[in-house]
């Protein structure tokens, strides 16, 4: 058997290896039209930060080999010939056309394999083209910002605030650099969180020394030795790095005849199948589903293309693997911040499902563990049944193993009441007795009784621009409260230990919103207001610095 893939990235290389892995005597080869095969897009931005020492570190196994052409040919038989196009499919003689240093040939095969992944996107900006102006998708990209820095840049503006951007951030404050972020939308990674959420990364940027322009469209690029650019304002910078997306690169699947969807990706069955038995296609070229939704997506992430190469490779053989679709969980790093997300947002759940939310703030381990984090929870949910929906976790605290039990519960179809019964690990180095899962549940079903009557920050801004006459009650201790001072109207602090004994110093008859860092000190401080007869409570949901940040 004779098995042809064009690609030699993650779903490329992973479908050779596990060919060889069930099949000693296929042949494999691939084809790669660049220089790096199996490469580790997903690592520049920490290759320029100095985390990872060289480019070939992007592409060595765990025991430290490089994955080159030679590791393939050698271990696992496999040829790849590099730098060479594949220029059209002949579906009809099961023939690939090649091309290589302006010479064409001929590669028969009996399956072919298309996983030529992404292209880059760039908007429609006068100047873009400018040598000044590059991505962060490919090693010549790295290594192209290394040289600006090398040779004395001091000012780069990032075009784009998504996933890339916001890593490619850190990496040039990391280098040294004068960073400005400018996103076209009205917040930062705007795709995979809701506002509040959002504005939660925007101010950790800020602290970082990001200048974040959101709402910001770039009208032109001029170039004179450095770059100017033109935002409503002019910005001037010795480089541009524009991460502004990527989309299929489905061309090579078009000129055969084969479908694409409506999102520009290939379309393939669960098996990984085009419509052409003889042809699968899989990772960044392809269009998925959403289980959630049901509606087709473009889902470009390394891991869901390693497991589209496995499943491509059993089929292949005579395998029935299927792939049923994504979620949507990513997870990125921004300086001290870890950002995750899976699942639905509330804006977005709310054109297919009735929803409600909850957000949560508190400590990822026990209080007093040293090095204990804050994780900020934002939980959407059905509100008829509890079932889970989304989640998007921000902060300094450990992200990753709960937005991961979020994922489970999301696939899972779990309720609000299947997570306050699950049975997580504890010890106070790796969580408090009720994780942040568990307690972000409590809290969503307490508000759902009316035990917690919640305020957002978003209402308490509309009422204070408006001059509503509410009180703001600030319960952090004195000391918290001289150290840090809330700088809002209508506010004052009393401590929640002396609480109970100065309730006669509030009205009565007006709003008490009840505010404190993570919210749960607000919401001890509520339940003393109500036992003392307080009809009108509620509490920031939370936290301040969901206020703060407005």
């Amino acid at each position: 058997m004779e098995v042809v893939i064009v690609g030699a990235g993650a779903v490329g290389m992973k479908t050779a290896s596990r060919l060889r892995r069930k099949d000693p005597e296929a042949k494999i080869t691939v084809v790669e039209s660049g220089r790096y095969i199996s490469f580790s897009r997903c690592g520049l931005p920490y290759f320029l930060e100095g985390k990872v020492a060289g480019l070939d570190d992007l592409r060595k196994t765990p025991y430290g080999a490089v994955r080159d052409e030679n590791f393939f040919k050698n271990l696992k038989k496999v040829d790849v010939l590099t730098e060479t196009k594949a220029l059209a499919i002949d579906r009809n003689r099961k023939a690939l056309r090649i091309s290589k240093n302006g010479s064409e040939d001929e590669i028969n095969y009996d399956y072919l394999v298309i996983a030529t992944g992404t292209k880059a996107v760039r908007p429609a900006i006068p100047g873009i083209e400018s040598e000044r102006v590059v991505g962060l998708y490919s090693a010549e990209d790295a290594k192209k910002i290394l040289e600006f820095v090398n040779e004395g840049a001091k000012r780069a503006v990032v075009l784009g605030g998504g996933l890339i951007g916001l890593e490619a951030c850190e990496a040039l404050k990391t280098l040294g650099l004068e960073v400005t972020l400018i996103e076209a939308l009205e917040r930062v990674a705007p795709t995979m969180l809701d506002p509040e959420m959002s504005r939660l990364v925007s101010a950790h940027l800020k602290e970082k020394g990001v200048k974040v322009l959101t709402s910001t469209r770039v009208e032109k690029i001029v170039e004179n030795g450095t770059l100017k650019v033109y935002a409503g304002k002019e910005i001037e910078a010795d480089f541009m790095v524009a991460v502004t997306g990527v989309k299929p690169n489905s061309e090579l699947a078009v000129k055969s005849g084969l479908d694409v969807g409506e999102t520009g990706g290939i379309v393939v069955n669960e098996m990984l199948q085009t419509k052409d038995e003889f042809i699968y296609a899989g990772g960044d070229c392809v269009e998925t589903v959403n289980l959630l939704t049901g509606e087709k997506i473009f889902a470009p992430f390394g891991d869901i293309a390693n497991k589209h190469g496995r499943i491509i490779a059993d089929n292949i053989l005579g395998g029935n693997s299927r792939f049923r679709g994504v979620i949507g969980t990513a997870i990125m790093k921004v300086f001290d911040f870890s950002v995750g997300v899976t699942g639905l947002t509330e804006e977005r759940a709310r054109n297919y499902f009735r929803v409600s939310s909850v957000l949560f703030s508190g400590f990822d381990r026990t209080h007093y563990y040293p090095g204990t984090g804050i994780v900020r929870i934002k939980l959407v949910f059905e509100e008829d049944t509890g079932r889970i929906l989304g989640a998007q976790i921000v902060g300094n605290g450990v992200v990753d193993k709960r937005i991961d039990v979020f994922a489970t519960a999301i696939l899972g179809k779990m309720t609000l009441d299947d997570l306050e019964q699950l049975d997580l690990a504890y010890a106070p180095p790796y969580s408090p007795a009720i994780d942040p899962v568990i307690t972000t549940a409590y809290v969503a079903n307490n508000k759902l009784e009316g035990l917690f009557k919640a305020i957002r920050a978003e209402e308490v801004k509309q009422m204070l621009q408006k001059g509503e006459d509410f009180l703001i009650v600030d319960v952090r201790s004195e000391a918290e409260a001289k150290n840090f001072k809330v700088n809002l109207p209508n506010t004052i602090n009393i401590p929640l230990t002396e609480l109970r004994n100065r309730v006669g110093e509030l009205p009565r008859d007006k709003l008490v919103i009840l505010a404190c860092p993570l919210g749960l000190r607000a919401y001890e401080a509520s339940r003393i207001l109500i036992s003392e007869g307080f009809k009108n409570v509620r509490v920031l949901e939370g936290g301040l610095p969901y206020l703060l940040t407005l």
